[in-house]
């Protein structure tokens, strides 16, 4: 973390500030931010933002493999597999810690990756809004790859709408209105045109699909698809009330569903890399380590989190009756390394990739981040603290 700009930004810091910025945030939305956002942003050195470059160009390298699909074929379950799948993920969230070595150094170690878009709008708008409230230097950006405000968000219309006329391409999740993450809906809405739209929305004539616009039919070409399978899991008669998603339909997707299950958990043992936790699925476990108290075990199909095992026992693991269904996972711990005004705070950095059609490789375009006082980064382990919450890094122009 770079302790100049870390140092300026505490100094001058106050809780008015922050409320005032909180204040800014929320201005104009239709309802307030249902998450937690941190006090700060995170100030990055040169040399820590170009090791996050190489851990995720060697991510990135194994996605490009020509097998890839073929490798993550059982990631995808059969009861969720979405007809008319494409040949690449039009987004990646890479998840690194912020981490020491063995060595003492600080490096990021992948957590999870995900083939599913996170909030490609709202990070933009509290970039914004960090530099309107707080002094952040000029030359601080969070754009990757030579990008500014401006391309990034020709990239994100590109990435999503393509060819088509905005009104064409829907965002659509389950009860898109009520989600956490509503607000980055209608950011991304203001920003590149696109229309917000829950399941129930969506209107079937033979193999189209369409929305109502002021009780008017609007033909839908893309879905920039936000809505995740297992939201709609505890309902086995959900397609029975609602357009089955899953058959073959005359439209794109942006992201196509079946990615959310290939880039994720199920990737992590076939990654290499400095920064990239020991990982291999609990089935190919010839022998438990000795150290166990140095790994994590997850399942594969889960959300947020759940399910995850910190403190794992041999019987943790001779209980598991699905074990390909779970990896072992190095341990990744945090260090807390960026200093609040009372202590450490842990830090976790999302990538965020675009790749519209057409490209041969995804552009690193932006950021998220994450501040953690807890057993794990989640608002769930963080709900009596403060400098935590969703936030952004900052950086010199890469």
């Amino acid at each position: 973390m770079n302790p100049n700009l870390r140092k300026t930004y505490n100094a001058n810091f106050t809780p008015e500030k922050y409320k005032n910025f909180i204040g800014d945030l929320n201005e104009g939305l239709r309802e307030p931010i249902a998450f937690r956002v941190a006090e700060t942003p995170i100030f990055l050195t040169d040399d820590f933002r170009d090791k996050l470059i190489v851990a995720g160009n060697d991510i990135v390298k194994t996605i490009l493999q020509p097998n890839f699909k073929e490798l993550t074929e059982r990631a995808v379950p059969e009861k969720w597999r979405v007809a008319n799948e494409n040949d690449h993920p039009h987004f990646l969230a890479l998840d690194f810690g912020v981490c020491k070595d063995s060595a003492g150094n600080i490096v990021p170690k992948l957590i999870e990756l995900q083939g599913f878009p996170s909030l490609y709008g709202f990070q933009v708008n509290l970039a914004d809004k960090f530099q309107d409230n707080f002094d952040i230097p000029a030359e601080q950006t969070i754009f990757f790859s030579g990008l500014d405000k401006e391309a990034y968000i020709d990239l994100l219309k590109k990435t999503i709408v393509g060819d088509f006329q905005p009104q064409e391409v829907v965002l659509m999740d389950v009860n898109a209105p009520e989600q956490k993450t509503a607000v980055d809906f209608y950011l991304t809405q203001k920003f590149i045109g696109t229309p917000v739209v829950a399941l129930a929305d969506l209107e079937q004539q033979g193999n189209q699909l369409f929305y109502r616009v002021n009780g008017e039919k609007q033909r839908i070409r893309r879905i920039y698809n936000r809505l995740i399978f297992d939201e709609i899991e505890a309902d086995p008669d959900i397609f029975n009330k609602v357009v089955d998603i899953k058959q073959p339909l005359d439209v794109e997707w942006i992201t196509h569903p079946n990615w959310f299950y290939r880039v994720s958990k199920f990737t992590m043992p076939f990654l290499n890399g400095d920064y990239i936790p020991k990982t291999q699925f609990l089935h190919h476990l010839k022998q438990i380590p000795v150290d166990l108290e140095n790994y994590v075990l997850k399942p594969l199909f889960s959300f947020a989190g759940q399910g995850v095992i910190i403190d794992v026992t041999e019987n943790d693991i001779k209980n598991i009756n699905d074990p390909e269904n779970w990896i072992l996972q190095e341990k990744v711990n945090y260090e807390p390394v960026l200093q609040a005004p009372d202590g450490g705070v842990k830090v976790e950095i999302r990538l965020l990739y675009l790749w519209p059609n057409g490209d041969e490789k995804p552009t690193l375009a932006i950021n998220l981040a994450r501040l953690s006082r807890g057993k794990m980064i989640g608002v769930r382990y963080n709900q009596d603290f403060d400098w935590v919450g969703g936030t952004v890094a900052y950086f010199s122009v890469d």
